[in-house]
């Protein structure tokens, strides 16, 4: 399968995505910051990023501005898993590469692995979610 980078500081959502997505065959490392993301990139090249914006030490935005300036693994796929939907953040991510945002609140634990599964093989219907009054879980 593939290779994830789980970055996200809330240690008991980043163990149940990692779970979950090992789970599902997919190598996975975790992260509990955008700095220990960085410094895990050294030695693990992933297929896909599933990248928290607020995080203490180096957030989200950070993380994806460094990863710009590196210009390292230019076809990987950032995925934004966060709670703020259609912030200046989210759109500020998307500027700087990633692909879709996907909303935590809004998404069940065990349809992440789907999540994944359908950007990884490029068959997201929409660039982003949108968030709009009617809140649906994906």
């Amino acid at each position: 399968m593939a290779r994830v980078l789980v970055v996200e500081d809330d240690r008991d959502l980043n163990k149940a995505y990692s779970i979950i997505l090992r789970h599902e065959g997919h190598e996975v490392v975790s992260a509990f910051d955008g700095q220990e993301a960085l410094d895990k990139l050294t030695d693990f090249e992933p297929d896909l990023v599933l990248l928290d914006l607020l995080m203490p030490i180096m957030g989200g935005l950070e993380f994806l501005q460094q990863w710009e300036k590196s210009k390292r693994q230019p076809n990987v796929k950032i995925l934004i898993f966060t709670n703020m939907e259609n912030s200046p953040e989210v759109a500020e991510a998307y500027k700087l590469g990633a692909e879709r945002c996907i909303i935590k609140s809004w998404t069940a634990p065990h349809n992440l692995a789907r999540v994944v599964s359908d950007s990884l093989a490029g068959t997201s219907k929409t660039k982003r979610l949108k968030a709009s009054k009617t809140k649906t879980p994906v």
